[in-house]
């Protein structure tokens, strides 16, 4: 199972030029991917720079076809054109897709502090692994208030999923909404994160647990044991990252996963973005 995380910036590559098909042929050269997340696509916001203000939902999912594409909208307000216009991720698969959960997270106030709505999806695939649920998110940059209450909700959705997954619903019908649709214990979470390795927000992810929940992991500490972090931002967008790169990406599995991770790699060649794709390996 390959699996590739890439927060895209709408597109906008190191050249300043808006470009999906570089994304798509960035990606695909990094591997040939049977899962690829996907952080800030953009309908209708002409006003960032480069962008023309096209559906990316829908320009990404005719790029990528035989995959089941998923979109998760965290911003959808009036465009002032008329119409509406989103912001928000999206997950590719290959394998077939079970269930889809959209959890916006929490936005707590926190005036004076440029911030916006922040989602996680979630989907449950049927792997050759077996299920395993996938979630991707970007967490809040300017708010350190609401990045960490962001990280409390992602640490209590893997913990009510993994109570789920364990537990019998009996007497449901054998169609409908009502229908028992797994959800997977086993679990890998993905995206931008907007923290350091060193941060308390990372640490708190990755902290034990009260219950038999599996806690995360870092697939960069299992695959690169002792070794710091590849970086993953202004390795070739110097105009908005002028200072040395860091890492803001990271791809978590829950502990009963980590057995099977056998590579992680930051693609640092791509220029197609400001932050650089991220590729997992599972087997």
């Amino acid at each position: 199972m390959k699996l590739i995380t890439w927060n895209i910036q709408w597109g906008r590559g190191a050249d300043g030029k808006v470009d999906l098909d570089r994304i798509v042929s960035h990606a695909s050269r990094l591997a040939d991917f049977d899962v690829l997340c996907l952080q800030e696509v953009s309908a209708g916001y002409p006003e960032l720079p480069g962008c023309d203000g096209s559906d990316q939902f829908r320009g990404l999912a005719d790029r990528l076809p035989g995959n089941t594409a998923i979109v998760g909208v965290a911003t959808d307000t009036p465009l002032p054109s008329g119409g509406r216009r989103t912001f928000g991720n999206m997950i590719f698969s290959r394998f077939p897709v079970l269930q889809v959960f959209r959890h916006l997270l929490p936005w707590p106030a926190d005036p004076g502090v440029p911030s916006m709505q922040r989602i996680a999806i979630e989907a449950t695939l049927d792997t050759p692994l077996g299920l395993v649920r996938v979630t991707t998110t970007h967490l809040e940059y300017y708010s350190s208030r609401q990045r960490a209450s962001q990280v409390e909700r992602l640490r209590e959705l893997h913990q009510e999923a993994v109570a789920q997954a364990g537990s019998l619903r009996p007497g449901e019908v054998a169609e409908g909404p009502f229908f028992s649709v797994p959800r997977s214990a086993a679990s890998i979470l993905t995206g931008d994160f907007n923290c350091l390795p060193e941060s308390a927000d990372r640490a708190r992810l990755l902290a034990t647990i009260d219950d038999a929940t599996p806690p995360y992991r870092d697939a960069w500490e299992i695959t690169h044991p002792g070794e710091p972090h590849a970086p993953t931002v202004g390795i070739c967008d110097k105009a908005q990252w002028p200072g040395p790169p860091f890492t803001y990406d990271f791809i978590f599995v829950s502990e009963d996963l980590a057995p099977l991770v056998q590579e992680m790699r930051v693609d640092s060649t791509s220029d197609a973005s400001d932050h650089q794709p991220v590729l997992l390996v599972l087997a």
